[in-house]
């Protein structure tokens, strides 16, 4: 199935425009930018302060919540607001449970957010079993309550996006079709029927998830049913639950980056638990990444396609060490530019050296691989980590692995008998070095770019080794220069996560001249793989953007438990403000802390209540208390 215009030109899905009071969304449109108030909505002052704020930071539509029927109301002082002291940005009302808060708010304001998995239904996590009968009798029982809507907005002029998440698909839903991207795509097909049978069109479509795999699948896969449907509407991008900090920007850029470097995407909210004017500078980020990238220069083109865009399923790989198989992919670190190199050098790489015990410890964040150019190592070094030297430096003292240039690799003989890397571009890949690597059985490939759209080659050079029957493992290679630590992470979690979410890559390679420090690089690396979910080596958090529904402080609750629990390998927390969002999404975490009411909160495992009514003050001892008994608690070293 096609999902986008092309894989090795890069141009814009075209969709309609949609007009959303004074700016437009798709068609010709630039990528608009979008975030949503935290505030609660009945505080008018304090709404409209949030939000210029955020019209400052370059939010071009404020997305405010409206829970019930007053705060739909509350919009038009809101709106009145803004408007007295020049600002005329567009504001949507989001809308869960509430149908009546839904029509109130369409006749006020620009645009109203829909999730198609509360709008009409109560999530109940039922297995239900429907006939095709009873299931079209579902159909008719959702036409019924979503088209007065339709009609209201068609009547004003109000725009909508059909906003499909990932962690309230409805129990029909997944009753018939499981908690799968293909859900997702059927929740939102379900109501943009009713829209068109209502020839209204004025629509925007949204698949978040926090898993950022199931979030990129199911866009695709809704282009796909667009595309054979004939269908255009625009596209709202977003990793929902994206968390914070470096976490919450390196996931944001894999997801929305994955889908904007094929063209997918025409307006995007970055989804941080932070203030909501710090999204913007992250969203900008992204799309500066893509600025020009129209022009690049041309990329063969792929006459067969071997990927699978809709699943998640790893390239075969021979193993050659830790490489490849089925490994993790590795993290290789680049100390080639440093002055010298000491013992103490590898405390950034997750090794600690203890001179009493005469011992190195290592982290779960451990680079694999330390890639040191022509420097000696005069010290013996962590017995897990390997040491890669340029091949004319290895070949004097043949200690760790040598690193080749391809010329290098094609013209000589001398090679190490366990694992040999050689520096590989797109361009390099001749015949020679194809026939060369295919037989070689300790060939690993380092693949770099210094293409304008360098995912799609560095893509195209994954699909010519897989038409060849070529399974050595691939490191993917990636260099910056002179950015800030913001830009970095975004850059290289877009370049390198795009790659990963369609199972290519058993390794990566930053190097990062004159940017952050080796810790910083280290973390990223992880940072990406975990985001990427190819590898998981710290604690997970699913914690939601804070908004108006919000029944506790959400930065300084995540800060808390993060605190108390950051040292649980692969254990996935999830931290929701409201009820919205939070029971879906416990599919995706192991533990879950959920704001109910004022000052309390309901405690699950999984998608199960366990404790509810914790009061806030106790909670986190209660979730600590949940996660022993469940025997995932290990005592911080």
């Amino acid at each position: 199935m096609k999902y986008c215009n092309s894989l090795t030109k890069y141009s814009r899905f075209k969709t309609r425009a949609v007009k959303v009071g004074n700016i437009s969304i798709g068609g010709e449109n630039p990528i608009r930018i979008q975030s949503m108030t935290t505030t609660d909505t009945m505080n008018t002052e304090a709404t409209i302060e949030e939000s210029i704020r955020m019209i400052k930071a370059g939010c071009e539509l404020i997305r405010i919540t409206a829970p019930s029927k007053k705060e739909a109301e509350n919009l038009k002082n809101i709106k009145t607001g803004l408007v007295k002291r020049g600002y005329h940005n567009p504001i949507i009302a989001d809308i869960h449970y509430t149908p009546n808060a839904a029509e109130i708010a369409a006749k006020i304001i620009e645009k109203v957010r829909v999730n198609p998995g509360n709008y009409a239904d109560k999530k109940k996590f039922e297995t239900l079993n429907y006939t095709d009968e009873s299931y079209k009798a579902e159909l008719s029982r959702i036409r019924e309550k979503f088209t007065p809507l339709v009609r209201i907005c068609k009547k004003y002029g109000t725009a909508m996006r059909i906003g499909t998440n990932h962690g309230s698909l409805s129990d029909r839903i997944l009753s018939r079709y499981g908690d799968t991207p293909k859900g997702m795509v059927e929740s939102a097909m379900e109501f943009l029927h009713i829209c068109r049978d209502e020839d209204y069109h004025e629509v925007i479509l949204s698949m978040k998830a926090s898993n950022t795999r199931i979030m990129v699948q199911a866009y695709r896969l809704l282009v796909a049913e667009m595309i054979k449907k004939d269908m255009n509407y625009p596209l709202h991008l977003g990793v929902t639950e994206a968390g914070e900090g470096e976490d919450g920007r390196i996931k944001s850029a894999v997801g929305i980056g994955a889908l904007l470097a094929d063209g997918i995407g025409d307006t995007i909210r970055v989804s941080l638990t932070e203030a909501p004017e710090f999204e913007m500078p992250v969203a900008q980020k992204i799309l500066f990444h893509f600025t020009g990238i129209e022009k690049h220069k041309e990329i063969k083109a792929i006459s067969k396609n071997p990927l699978y865009s809709f699943e998640y399923r790893k390239r075969k790989a021979n193993k050659i060490l830790n490489i490849g198989g089925e490994n993790p992919p590795i993290v290789k670190a680049d100390f080639s530019l440093k002055k010298k190199i000491t013992p103490a050098s590898f405390f950034a790489l997750g090794y600690n050296y203890s001179m009493s015990l005469d011992k190195w410890h290592i982290s779960d964040m451990a680079a694999d691989y330390v890639y040191v150019g022509d420097h000696d190592i005069n010290f013996e070094v962590p017995g897990t980590l390997g040491v890669i030297f340029n091949y004319k430096t290895w070949i004097t003292h043949k200690k760790g692995y040598p690193y080749f240039t391809t010329k290098e690799y094609l013209n000589e003989n001398l090679k190490s008998k366990k694992m040999n890397m050689i520096h590989t571009c797109f361009a390099d890949l001749s015949q020679d070095l194809i026939e060369k690597i295919k037989l070689d059985k300790t060939a690993v490939l380092l693949i770099d770019s210094h293409h304008k759209n360098g995912i799609a080659e560095q893509r195209r050079l994954f699909i010519e080794l897989m038409c060849n029957d070529i399974m050595s493992p691939v490191v993917i290679g990636r260099a910056y220069k002179d950015l800030s630590q913001e830009k970095l992470q975004v850059f290289a979690s877009t370049d390198i996560g795009a790659l990963l979410l369609d199972g290519l890559g058993d390794g990566i390679f930053i190097k990062a001249e004159n940017c952050i420090s080796d810790q910083m690089l280290n973390s990223l690396s992880f940072g990406i793989l975990q985001a990427s979910r190819t590898r998981i080596s710290k604690t997970e958090y699913i914690s939601c953007p804070s908004c108006g529904r919000t029944l506790f402080d959400l930065q300084e609750t995540t800060a808390k438990i993060r605190k108390e629990t950051d040292h649980l390998k692969g254990v996935k927390i999830g931290i929701m403000g409201c009820i919205v969002n939070g029971p879906g999404e416990m599919a995706n975490a192991d533990y879950g802390y959920v704001g109910t009411g004022k000052g309390k909160i309901t405690l699950y495992k999984e998608q199960k209540v366990v404790e509810k009514n914790v009061p806030e003050a106790k909670a986190v001892t209660a979730l600590i208390n949940l996660i022993k008994e469940h025997g995932d608690w290990v005592e911080k070293k």
